[in-house]
């Protein structure tokens, strides 16, 4: 069975899922259980337990009785008992591990208790289902907008739709109290359904939302973890990690779940450690803890009076220590018990694997620099050829007109003609400087015809 929000691919088989594994269809695997007694039979005076569980959407689930002894197997779409009318769920465990479960939920195993099964749900029940799925998203949207109208400091986080369409459920998150009577008038009138508000934790809502952890995959919340324990700050101290919210907080704003997982291997390696409030008591003088090495099972102490030397102990040295003081007796200095280690040779670097740097992509490409065009430099004219005509300059420019007054010869009786000093600035007769022309045919014709 599929949904309108799961994209099909080839043959009808399943491409990927728009929810985030949220829809609660059987092409969705989120929060499975994985049933470790299908392979058993049971002893012949036990009676099977008669109780499946249901998943409805965002992994909520809920335990039910199979009253009618129909035959359901994990995946199957039923209609199960709600108030008012009926829902509808994905039958996700079935047979004698319901009982584990339930036991392990601390919910009580009587089954004349639960709610019913009524039917595996007909294609009318996943029509009228899928229907009322699809107007989610714009009730959520209509729903903010009228929580903002009315001032309320709340989010509504998520909007789940009853199978039958007779109720909707609002799941909304607020650090105080809120007072939401009129909000409830305001969505009966608006959506003309049953209302019912229910507030959840910082946690339950990044589980129902989901997404991408620091680490890369998916929240645990949203995919396997059920249960939420407390996380303190003192799990990030015993694990030697900065105390830095930032860092340890999660999507939902709370310490993240995972500082839990390694918390019990890190306080059984903290037995082999002694107490960092203890003082190591010696002759030079007293000695304090100033950070420790779970891994490497190292500890550093530094003298009262001297605390910028450090000196590196081992935890066996430390508790040896402790002991004499225990007895009454203080060793000559903590310089006694330091182990050195031989230092080991850097060995030079060698890109063995072939593997390019990580951030060669980070910087983007220089464009290369254009090329300016070289443009051919006109000859530059000579000092000697500046008063030649056509040479360095334009022979189309105007030729100037000598602005000099010549001098009058004087007309005087008895003077002398006046040497006058060659005048370079004045242009030279042309005919003086070209070379005689040839005679031409018709001159030489014209010569001999008058010597006749």
């Amino acid at each position: 069975m599929g949904c309108t929000s799961c994209a099909t691919g080839a043959n009808g088989q399943p491409k990927g899922c728009k929810n985030n594994g949220t829809c609660g269809t059987d092409g969705c695997n989120k929060l499975t259980v994985f049933d470790w007694l299908s392979n058993m039979q049971l002893p012949a005076n036990m009676e099977p337990f008669n109780a499946v569980e249901v998943r409805f959407k965002n992994g909520r689930k809920d335990f039910y009785q199979n009253r009618d002894n129909l035959t359901l197997s994990i995946g199957d779409t039923v209609a199960t008992e709600a108030s008012p009318g009926h829902d509808i769920g994905m039958v996700t465990l079935t047979g004698e591990l319901v009982r584990v479960q339930m036991k392990k939920k601390r919910v009580p195993t009587k089954i004349e208790a639960l709610p019913k099964i009524y039917r595996k749900a007909t294609q009318k029940d996943i029509d009228i289902w899928q229907e009322v799925r699809n107007k989610e998203a714009d009730v959520q949207k209509r729903s903010r907008e009228i929580a903002i109208r009315l001032g309320l400091q709340m989010k509504i986080s998520d909007v789940e739709f009853q199978g039958d369409a007779s109720k909707v459920i609002f799941y909304y998150t607020a650090e105080e109290r809120v007072d939401f009577r009129e909000l409830i008038k305001e969505f009966a009138r608006t959506f003309n359904t049953r209302i019912e508000m229910k507030q959840i934790g910082f946690r339950q809502e990044a589980a129902r939302l989901g997404g991408i952890g620091s680490c890369g995959r998916e929240l645990c919340c949203s995919t396997w973890l059920t249960d939420f324990r407390s996380v303190n700050t003192s799990a990030a101290r015993y694990q030697q990690l900065s105390l830095n919210p930032q860092k340890l907080a999660g999507q939902c704003g709370k310490l993240k779940c995972c500082l839990n997982y390694e918390l019990d291997t890190y306080l059984e390696a903290l037995e082999s450690f002694p107490s960092t409030d203890i003082k190591l008591q010696t002759e030079k003088g007293t000695a304090t803890c100033q950070k420790i090495d779970i891994f490497k099972g190292l500890l550093w102490y530094a003298y009262e009076k001297d605390y910028m030397n450090w000196h590196e102990l081992t935890a066996e040295k430390a508790n040896e220590i402790i002991e004499l003081n225990k007895s009454g007796k203080k060793p000559f200095a903590l310089e006694e018990f330091i182990i050195e280690s031989p230092i080991a040779e850097k060995e030079p670097y060698s890109n063995v694997v072939g593997q390019d740097s990580l951030t060669r992509f980070d910087k983007p490409k220089q464009k290369p620099k254009k090329r300016r065009k070289k443009t051919k430099s006109k000859p530059r004219a000579n000092a000697n050829s500046a008063n030649k005509p056509g040479v360095g300059a334009n022979k189309n420019a105007p030729k100037k007109a000598n602005t000099k007054p010549r001098k009058k010869p004087s007309n005087k009786p008895g003077s002398k003609p006046a040497n006058k000093p060659a005048n370079t600035n004045k242009p030279t007769n042309k005919s003086s400087n070209k070379a005689p022309k040839k005679p031409t045919n018709q001159n030489r014709n014209r010569k001999s015809s008058k010597n006749e």
